[in-house]
């Protein structure tokens, strides 16, 4: 069995207009597992949303088959979904709070994408760039929908409006989906800082240099530069 193996390089800003950062990323590279957390609720809230889940996925043992894995990775979000609607009633008087959290898991040749909110992987393969997960949003419920065109889309004032997120409801659904590595892949994990403040034509460009640490770098720089209004984070995983 052939093993994979992949270089990986992880970066947060609070962006160039908010002055707390209620993002979070989990960098477990020796063993293939990261994740990014989009907080929200504020402070004292957002924040600890979204470090609870980057918190519970951080012990996990990663040994068992990819199947149990799975399990487990859900099994975790699940319970740190229950955990912050605890804390938002007994700290935060009830109110909403919640994250987003995409992540993913390597083991040979096979990635697994878990998710819930509008935080996003990506796949940049032979220079095309693809998005893996599929938003939980309004904007994106009606355009599957045929309400809206992808144009319309671009600035609709409904952008920042998300349907599901770890916390927020009563439920919990985990979306996950299974990806085949090929050699040179990319696979960026983002929060909306990141594809809010660039285009995928600009995010894919900076992808291209096949440099993963100067590619986070350069992501986050750019989404500064133009003008990101929100938290920007940016994990990058490259197939060996």
């Amino acid at each position: 069995m052939v093993q994979t193996h992949w270089l990986s390089s992880a970066a947060t800003h609070c962006g160039a207009v908010r002055s707390m950062n209620e993002d979070a990323f989990l960098n477990r590279n020796n063993e293939g597992l990261w994740a990014v957390a989009d907080g929200m609720g504020g402070h004292e809230a957002g924040e600890v949303a979204s470090a609870m889940i980057v918190n519970s996925m951080t012990p996990l043992d990663l040994k068992p088959p990819l199947v149990d894995i799975v399990d487990s990775l859900e099994d975790a979000l699940l319970e740190v979904h229950h955990n912050i609607r605890t804390y938002s009633r007994t700290h935060c008087e009830g109110r909403t709070m919640g994250s987003t959290v995409v992540s993913l898991f390597i083991r040979q040749q096979v990635g697994v994408c878990l998710w819930v909110g509008d935080s996003r992987l990506y796949r940049l393969r032979k220079q095309q760039l693809v998005q893996i997960s599929e938003d939980h949003s309004q904007v994106n419920e009606m355009l599957s929908r045929g309400m809206i065109s992808e144009q319309e889309a671009v600035n609709h004032p409904a952008s920042n409006v998300i349907t599901r997120a770890v916390g927020a409801n009563e439920t919990l659904y985990v979306d996950a989906t299974v990806v085949e590595l090929q050699k040179d892949d990319i696979y960026l994990l983002c929060s909306d800082g990141l594809y809010g403040a660039l285009s995928e034509a600009e995010i894919s460009l900076l992808l291209q240099t096949g440099d993963v640490e100067k590619a986070t770098q350069s992501l986050i720089d750019q989404a500064l530069q133009a003008g990101a209004r929100d938290n920007v984070t940016v994990v990058a995983v490259k197939i060996q």
